[in-house]
């Protein structure tokens, strides 16, 4: 090794201005020394709590590889492969952190602490005798000061030899510490070479044993388990990239639209419209009332499931009821000037929920499934067959024909029908001769649909200030004809629409008028009714509204001059009405309606009530009529099947039954 510097001894007792020249070239050695030793006792204490953390990290590492087999990923199936890999990486992250903890351990003991030593005892001495050093020297440099200082005209011997004995004293102490000092200095210039190589030969001694026996615990069949690993994540990263391509290329085709696919409404001139739907999801505006006359719009998913209107928020899990749609009407509305706006009426007439699509085709198509899953076509064997066939029929009814083919005959279920069939053969309802559609009812004849008025509307155009009643108490004046009737019997009945006829003579003007009505409805959109009981009697046919008992409508029983069922609908049902003018002309007018239960008993509730009035003038026909028709117990002849039930509720209830007088 090279020649070390050092401070000759021999000029420590002389403290000459060259030895305290030397002496602090080699004091700021030491200083320099010093600083650096401290930084580099930092950088590896640093190392030394790196693998400290090293460990901590693996161990943590260790559990959280097995515990991905408990985090229930909802899109974790086929991950077995993964998890059993994982398992064996948490082994070796285990073997491997009792590696890192005791090169942690050999780091401490070979590394660290050999600095911490030369730091607390190497260099903490040489800065004790440096401050001894200079308080021997002062001392010293006192007692000269005070030696110089004596008289020399008056000597005192006393004093002089004790000046004397304190000069020597003060400078064998400042030799002693020079000489002491001088060592220190020679000394760490070969104990700072010691210092700086130990920990360095701890740090590398210890990551060799540490890449040793790693080396041992990764043997040949880790090197196996890796390759397996590295040959599967090659195939998903093959399987990755083939699935990238595909949705490149699909977002290309998905992209290269044309841009009508982007815009709301972009065919409102002629929407493609699919009328059939039993189903139908999409987002709409919802109208909310805030307060008395503030609302406000939100969007919202709605679906249809089965009968109901589902709605569910953007990021719920489950929808939530809106709505119940079965026999609820729904209509286009105009509402707070926005557009496509339509309303959910409940079949109690009550005004439901407000809603708006996005575009007219979305508008359409929601009040069209809606309407079918009204009528419970879902319940059907084959609903989407027979939403098809409902709807074909309708948009048939839209093309003018020329003349009606041959329609077969209403078939009578029930032997009391007889007389139906006899009845209309005389009224000429029957007839086999096609007749012309112009001849039955007027190109362009207007069709009214809302001829039956609200209850609340009827009440306040007839009653005027009049009060209801609190106590629920019938009125006295509403019905008094049916006091002295033979004949009442009530149905549930919703109004579709009526319009002027030419000829009562034939049935096909009812059939040409219901097709017709339900054409027009199907095109303009309208499923709104209002439902109504249609009472029968021997005097008059009348619509009761069936909340308030109210008339709305009220037809002479002898004005009427055809009735009849359609032949495939057995719900809808038409007559005709014959009304004198005053120029001696008579209007007629057709008039259909929907029934709860088959058209055909009301057609015979009619029947009868004309066959009463034809023989009441001959009390033995009358008499002999009436013993073919069940009695009540207030005297009133009623159909079994269709009675009003003991509390006043309406004859739908039990409107399944079937039963022969």
């Amino acid at each position: 090794m090279p020649a070390v510097d050092k401070l000759l001894l021999e000029e420590a007792l002389q403290d000459s201005p060259q030895a305290r020249s030397l002496l602090s070239v080699f004091e700021e050695d030491a200083g320099t020394l010093t600083d650096y030793t401290n930084q580099l006792l930092q950088a590896m204490q640093r190392v030394y709590g790196a693998q400290n953390e090293m460990c901590l990290a693996t161990q943590q590492l260790s559990k959280q590889l097995l515990a991905y087999e408990k985090q229930n990923f909802a899109l974790g199936k086929g991950d077995e492969e993964v998890i059993s890999t994982l398992h064996y990486f948490s082994k070796v992250v285990d073997e491997l952190n009792v590696l890192h903890t005791e090169l942690a351990k050999q780091l401490a003991d070979t590394m660290v602490l050999p600095v911490i030593q030369f730091r607390e005892k190497d260099l903490t001495e040489v800065s004790t005798l440096k401050d001894l050093f200079g308080l021997a020297s002062n001392e010293h440099d006192l007692a000269m000061a005070k030696y110089s200082r004596l008289p020399k005209k008056k000597e005192n011997e006393r004093v002089k030899t004790e000046v004397g004995k304190e000069v020597a004293a003060a400078r064998r102490k400042q030799h002693l510490s020079s000489l002491q000092y001088y060592c220190a200095l020679n000394a760490l210039q070969y104990r700072k070479r010691m210092a700086m190589m130990e920990p360095m030969m701890g740090f590398a001694q210890g990551q060799i044993n540490f890449f040793k026996k790693g080396a041992e615990m990764f043997s040949s069949s880790m090197d196996n388990f890796l390759s397996s690993v590295s040959g599967m994540m090659q195939s998903i990263q093959e399987e990755l990239e083939a699935e990238v391509d595909k949705m490149q290329v699909s977002q290309q085709e998905l992209l290269s639209v044309d841009e009508s696919v982007y815009t709301p409404d972009f065919d409102v001139a002629a929407p493609q419209v699919n009328r059939n739907l039993l189903q139908k999801a999409g987002y709409l505006n919802l109208r909310n009332k805030t307060g008395l006359v503030t609302t406000t719009w939100e969007r919202l998913y709605f679906f249809t499931q089965g009968g109901n209107l589902m709605c569910q928020p953007r990021g719920a899990v489950a929808g939530g009821l809106i709505q119940d749609l079965d026999n609820c009407s729904v209509m286009a509305v105009d509402c707070e000037d926005r557009r496509y706006c339509f309303q959910i009426t409940t079949p109690n007439g009550k005004s439901g929920i407000i809603l708006q699509a996005e575009s007219r085709k979305e508008h359409e198509e929601w009040i069209c499934a809606i309407h079918n899953i009204s009528r419970q076509i879902y319940l059907t064997e084959n609903p989407e067959a027979v939403a098809i066939k409902l709807n074909q029929t309708a948009l048939q009814a839209v093309t003018p024909i020329t003349s009606f083919e041959k329609k077969p005959e209403t078939s009578c279920p029930s032997p009391n029908l007889k007389n139906l069939e006899t009845e209309n053969d005389t009224m000429g309802s029957k007839s086999t001769v096609s007749i012309p559609a112009t001849e039955l009812i007027a190109a362009g004849t207007p069709i009214q649909f809302d001829i039956v008025l609200p209850a609340t509307e009827f009440l306040d155009q007839n009653r005027g200030s009049r009060r209801t009643n609190p106590f629920g108490e019938t009125e006295d004046d509403s019905f008094p004809e049916t006091e002295d009737s033979l004949l009442q019997q009530m149905f549930i009945v919703r109004f579709l629409g009526s319009m002027a006829v030419k000829t009562d003579s034939t049935t096909e003007v009812i059939y040409e008028a219901m097709r017709q009505v339900l054409a027009a409805r199907a095109i303009h959109n309208i499923f709104r009714t209002t439902e109504s009981h249609l009472m029968v009697t021997s005097q008059s046919l009348r619509l009761i509204d069936p909340q308030t008992q109210v008339s709305r409508a009220n037809f002479e029983l002898s004005s009427v001059t055809q009735f009849a069922a359609h032949q495939e609908n057995k719900r809808l049902v038409g007559f005709v009405i014959r009304v004198p003018e005053s120029t001696g002309e008579a209007s007629l007018s057709t008039y259909v309606f929907e029934s709860n239960s088959e058209g055909e008993k009301i057609c015979y509730a009619i029947n009868l009530g004309k066959e009463i009035i034809e023989v009441q003038k001959d009390p033995e026909a009358l008499a002999q009529l009436m013993l073919s028709v069940p009695l009540t117990n207030d005297g009133k002849y009623v159909l079994l099947n269709d009675q009003p039930d003991d509390n006043g509720g309406s004859p739908s209830e039990n409107r399944g039954a079937e039963s022969e007088a």
